[in-house]
């Protein structure tokens, strides 16, 4: 049979950043690698942590710690790492762009800049960019109950797994030898009895490689989470609540609707007209019957509160099929095949639409600004009986008898592999052919057929005139809510296509042992296809164009070696070389690490990176519009409200982001840096403390927000501020962004990462491990061609996602007891403090209705901390036993009133929304 030889594992340790072969795309035999792979990850082994490290630093997850998480799914264990940041994408995050699917972020530089590999190879991006720009993998579908490890790599721009990944590696390894049967399943429900969580997989695995020549695995998952209305957190604090003025904040927030304001009214279920002389909006009646909010508007607007409708958590259901089989041919070569098959169905609900929204699309011969502010050009006639002033007026009003909006994402994923294996001609080698497939079906219920509504409010001569708003709407017809009211689709598709080679060798004789050379190539063919919703081309829908489309190839080839110059010190090298269409680049790693005793090694690393730009980026038909939250720089200028009419809302008000495509992007480029020391001070304790920095330059973003919202491209309402009888032109309420991408100057993150695990045995007692995880951003700054924004200890940067914020630390705690059948772990898991403002120097995004900063006075969001709890007990050597508790002590998510990811709450604190939660389950092996 094939051995694993000493240099080729060293090159494998030196360039996988995480032990796997097939990772690095070095040929080894099932068998061996696990047994090398053992030898590194087990507790308490005769090797040294120090002797074992490699120059890239990496954190290594064993199987054992994640399903002692407690986690249901490999997307909610990683989104707990310390490396994670902002632009990760939660289960909860339904009313992003990417709703219904879950990414990881490494330090903060977006999910496009994580590359995530299973097994090794790349899977096809989700079929809905992020934010319309970022494609990302979806970690939802990995199954997770036959995953064997998880490699996080943390320097980046692998020379070997893509010059893209800039942001560093997750790669994902599911078990390959399995034999027998075992039937695993739990559920789980918060302290409340709802959330209520199902789970259950069975992993079938036959054939030993040694005996029979042969080995398949089979692994079947079903899940199911129910949805967590906003409602159902009622008691939990300021969880969930739009209506925040108890804590001490102004009516005026992002989650409440139905306040009148100078010259403007939010969207509102009875129905506001603006009066003609005065130029402001009156309510119409009958707010008791839809509004739940007791303390009404002093204005006279209605107001209402989202948590009646929105989802905290969605509902989902899903399902996870793979296989892999392997047949060995002779002593020296095998051949392999995985197939995968996930689909996931999602639904989230948000609260009614408005009847007069803002849309954009592609400029067109009948619409050459590609917007319609139906802000202004939906009117109520004035034949219209409820029009109480007599002529054509602007109205405001929220569908509630239409009802809330489902946002529904039903995603297939397939994935295909066929390779080869093994050693010829004194070469291990790793060939295969890659084919995977994402298929993304969206719906959004109960939005509007707008020509229908319009007509139906302003137009006497049509049949569906007169539509009754609000207290009346009774009096409508169910022919004209089939008529108005539609459900928009979209269905797009991302394929990939890769064929790879990879082998390596050892050469000659160097003082401290062999050099060792491992050289591959790859060829791939991705593919997006992400239409608009229907309707949304013409403006004649309530919803805004988002749409990409096109096809990248990309050639590639690399070498790396491995030096051991002399017994202590080991060099790394590696070029990779990226054809595209219309790019090419070089880029190189280097790697050194000096071991002057056995516990005890310094090592760093130097890379570079290069990402073209992506589809959604660049092409010309490309454009998406989102919301965002920001600070007028005209209505809010020097963090105040202007005089005149401006309002604190001006402080922090969701608009229009309009990004549209950008053929004449460069790529961007990347150097990351990492230096630090690997140190065994004792038999039982291992440390690792690492700097880094990663420098982006030629940055892909779209023009800064803030910016673009003091261009004369921002569309404005009429209602313009007057000062001293004078009107300010163009300063009304901001509605819409118009941000094109761009390459900006740079994005330049460092920060220090420390790992600490001892080892404690009692004797009698068992034995004990405390792993002590912390990562600390010392600096996260982007700039731009006016201005550098400094992100780290801040809220900021609200120009992407949820709006998260970057806290400086975060720390996992982890601790495990075992003794004799059981096993007891626990993991404390700690955010840190955050200014509440954009970025450093800003003034405090948010305010109280006394004017001092929030939250508390102090404009800083506090810390977070939770404890998780899991146990094991192995009642015989076939049944488990295992519960778990999320937040023992139940603590309360610290309120949070400028993100948009969470309802009141930072999304990074979920756990704090949910409340505690418990799971129970059993696992049974039948061999």
């Amino acid at each position: 049979m094939m051995m694993e030889t000493v240099i080729s594992r060293s090159v494998r340790l030196m360039f996988s950043g995480g032990v796997a072969a097939v990772s690095l795309g070095l040929a080894q035999p099932a068998f061996a690698q696990d047994a090398n792979i053992q030898r590194v990850e087990i507790t308490g082994s005769s090797i040294k942590r120090a002797s074992a490290e490699t120059a890239s630093p990496v954190q290594m997850i064993g199987r054992e710690e994640l399903m002692k998480s407690g986690k249901a799914t490999v997307a909610e264990f990683l989104q707990t790492l310390t490396v994670d940041g902002a632009g990760s994408l939660p289960t909860g995050f339904g009313s992003g762009f990417a709703a219904g699917s879950t990414a990881i972020s490494l330090r903060g530089l977006g999910a496009t800049s994580t590359l995530v590999l299973l097994n090794g190879r790349r899977m096809a991006p989700y079929a809905r960019a992020d934010d319309g720009q970022k494609s990302f993998t979806d970690l939802s579908n990995v199954p997770m109950q036959i995953v064997e490890r998880i490699e996080v790599l943390k320097d980046g721009a692998s020379s070997t797994y893509g010059a893209d990944a800039i942001a560093g590696v997750v790669n994902i390894i599911l078990r390959k030898d399995f034999e027998g049967v075992q039937l695993k399943a739990d559920t789980g429900a918060s302290r409340y009895s709802d959330n209520k969580q199902n789970n259950i997989a069975l992993t079938v695995g036959k054939g030993n490689l040694d005996d029979d020549k042969y080995n398949v695995v089979f692994n079947a998952e079903y899940k199911k989470s129910d949805l967590l209305a906003a409602s159902d957190r009622a008691d939990r604090g300021w969880i969930g609540h739009g209506d925040i003025r108890p804590w001490g904040y102004i009516q005026n927030t992002q989650y409440m609707g139905g306040y009148i304001t100078p010259g403007n009214s939010s969207y509102t279920p009875t129905g506001a007209l603006r009066d003609p002389k005065t130029g402001n909006f009156v309510s119409l009646g009958g707010c008791s019957q839809f509004s739940q909010t007791v303390k009404q508007d002093p204005a006279g607007g209605c107001l209402w509160s989202q948590d009646q409708f929105r989802s905290l958590q969605p509902n989902v259901e899903s399902v996870n099929l793979y296989t892999r089989g392997t047949l060995q041919l002779n002593a020296d070569n095998q051949i392999y095949t995985e197939l995968g098959y996930a689909q996931r169905n999602s639904s989230f609900m948000l609260a009614p639409v408005s009847a007069t929204p803002n849309v954009t699309f592609p400029a067109n011969a009948a619409n050459p600004t590609g917007i319609i502010l139906y802000t202004n050009d939906l009117l109520m006639a004035a034949s219209h009986p409820q029009n109480i002033f007599g002529v054509n007026t602007r109205m405001r009003y929220a569908m509630f008898d239409v009802g809330p909006s489902n946002h529904i994402a039903n995603n297939q994923f397939n994935r295909f592999v066929i390779g080869a294996k093994g050693t010829a001609f004194g070469w291990d080698y790793d060939t295969g052919l890659t084919h995977s497939e994402s298929k993304l079906h969206i719906e959004w219920t109960n939005q509007l057929n707008m020509p229908v509504l319009k007509a139906a409010l302003g137009d006497p001569t049509s049949k569906f005139f007169p539509y009754y708003i609000g207290s009346q709407a009774y009096k409508n017809p169910a022919s004209l809510y089939a008529a108005m009211v539609t459900s928009p689709t979209s269905d797009s598709t991302t394929k990939l296509d890769i064929v790879d080679f990879k082998a390596s060798r050892e050469l000659f004789a160097l003082p401290g042992g062999n050099l060792g050379l491992a050289v591959g190539a790859e060829h791939r063919r991705e593919q997006l296809d992400n239409p608009s919703l229907t309707g949304t081309a013409d403006g004649s829908t309530n919803s805004s164009y988002v749409a990409a489309k096109g096809e990248t190839k990309v050639s590639a080839m690399y070498a790396e070696l491995l030096a051991p110059i002399v017994k202590t010190v080991e060099l790394s090298a590696a070029l990779r070389y990226d054809h595209y269409s219309q790019f090419n680049s070089t880029t190189p790693k280097l790697g050194l690490k000096w071991t002057p005793v056995k516990t005890f090694a310094l090592r760093g690393t130097y890379t570079e990176g290069f990402r073209a730009p992506g589809v959604a980026e660049s092409s010309a038909a490309s454009q998406s519009t989102g919301s965002s939250s920001v600070m007028d720089p005209v209505r809010c200028a020097g963090g105040k409200p202007a005089a005149g009419g401006a309002t604190a809302l001006d402080c922090n008000i969701q608009i229009g982001a309009v990004k549209i495509g950008n053929p004449d992007l460069a790529p961007e480029k990347s150097k990351g840096y990492t230096l630090g020391m690997v140190w065994d001070p004792l038999n039982d304790t291992n440390m690792s403390l690492d700097a880094w920095k990663i420098r982006r330059t030629n940055e892909i973003n779209p023009l800064s927000y803030v910016e673009a919202a003091s261009l004369p491209s921002a569309v404005r309402l009429d209602n313009n501020l007057v000062v001293n009888g004078v009107v300010i032109q163009n300063s009304g309420t901001l509605l819409i962004s118009k941000a094109p991408y761009q390459n900006s100057s740079y994005t330049e993150v460092k920060g220090i990462d420390l790992d600490v695990k001892q080892r404690l045995r009692l004797g009698n007692y068992g034995k004990a491990t405390i792993n002590l995880v912390w990562s600390h951003v010392a600096s996260w700054v982007r700039a731009d061609k006016n201005q550098t924004f400094q992100f780290a200890g801040t809220h900021g940067n609200c120009d992407t996602s949820d709006c998260a914020g970057t806290p400086k630390d975060k720390i996992n705690l982890i601790t495990s007891w075992d003794k004799g059948d059981w096993n007891v772990s626990g993991t404390i898991n700690y955010r840190s403090d955050m200014k509440n403002i954009r970025y450093e120097g800003a003034k405090c995004a948010t305010v109280m209705v006394d004017g001092s900063n929030s939250p508390n006075g102090a404009c800083r969001l506090a810390s977070f901390t939770t404890l998780d709890l899991s146990t094991r007990y192995n009642y015989s050597k076939q049944l488990q036993l295992y519960a778990s508790i999320n937040n023992v002590f139940d603590k309360i998510a610290p309120l949070d009133p400028l993100t948009y990811g969470g309802m009141s709450f930072n999304p990074m604190d979920a756990s704090g929304a949910t409340g505690r939660y418990f799971k129970v389950g059993a696992q049974y092996k039948f061999n």
